[in-house]
């Protein structure tokens, strides 16, 4: 394997984070049509740390954007690489038949293996189906070390990375070998957004179209929604007067 970084970024299509999402009137999910999409923001976090590498002077040889989804991810892409992608591929994948996690990350160790990649950035969740499940089973599926939430992310000469993630009171510094699978989290930077020039540029980029087959990828569903439903609405609050009215009150609730 190249010593030069050959860096993977998954990307995923998702309702804008500034929606509001409706369930569908038959609650077997949101509605999609007619509404704003865009890319994942803990997606433009990872091709941002991909894109910041380079621009530190780190031997960065390719970095390439990968999603899976209907005809418009391929807008998805040309942002991502607007941002400083190298190139991406789109693997066609219907609408009314999302990948499960899983899915997800058996493609992801099938484009890896191919493209030969030996750092791989994950957004550490996508923001519609908020599973944060793909890093870590992609991980799994290649035997590679994994950082998750990386809010600092270090790469030295002889290919040792150190990651910085915050836990409960403090942080946590972790140290492994390259390939290596890091999730992001938002505090890892903060995503440029994509210029007029770029995004002329990224028009010229290679952009490739492929298929489930295309990986010998096997995406039959493990899982099935039952339902999907609004939250309930939030109650209002009341007031007491003192003290022991409060006690009172929870005890009321049966909270105490």
């Amino acid at each position: 394997m190249s010593s030069k970084l050959r860096i993977l970024v998954p990307v995923k299509r998702v309702i804008d984070y500034a929606v509001k999402p409706r369930v569908k009137s038959d609650r077997t999910g949101v509605e999609t049509a007619n509404v704003k999409h865009s890319l994942n923001p803990f997606d433009e976090l990872s091709i941002e740390e991909a894109v910041r590498l380079r621009e530190r002077k780190v031997a960065v040889d390719d970095i390439l954007a990968v999603s899976a989804g209907p005809a418009k991810c391929a807008d998805t892409l040309r942002t991502a690489m607007a941002m400083g992608a190298d190139r991406s591929i789109h693997v066609d994948v219907p609408e009314d038949k999302p990948l499960e996690p899983l899915g997800v990350a058996k493609l992801l160790k099938a484009i890896a293996e191919k493209e030969q990649s030996n750092l791989i950035f994950v957004g550490k969740q996508a923001i519609d189906d908020d599973a944060g499940q793909t890093g870590q089973m992609l991980a799994g599926l290649l035997n590679w070390p994994q950082a998750t939430q990386a809010s600092k992310v270090e790469i030295t000469g002889e290919g040792e990375v150190t990651v910085t993630k915050e836990v409960d009171g403090g942080v946590e510094t972790l140290k492994a070998k390259l390939p290596m699978v890091i999730t992001t989290d938002l505090r890892l930077n903060e995503p440029r957004y994509a210029s007029l020039p770029n995004i002329m540029k990224a028009k010229k980029k290679k952009l490739e179209k492929k298929t489930l087959a295309d990986y010998g990828v096997d995406a039959t569903p493990r899982l099935k929604t039952v339902k999907v439903e609004e939250p309930p609405a939030r109650q209002g609050g009341g007031k007491v007067d003192d003290v022991d009215g409060m006690i009172n009150k929870l005890k009321e609730l049966g909270a105490i």
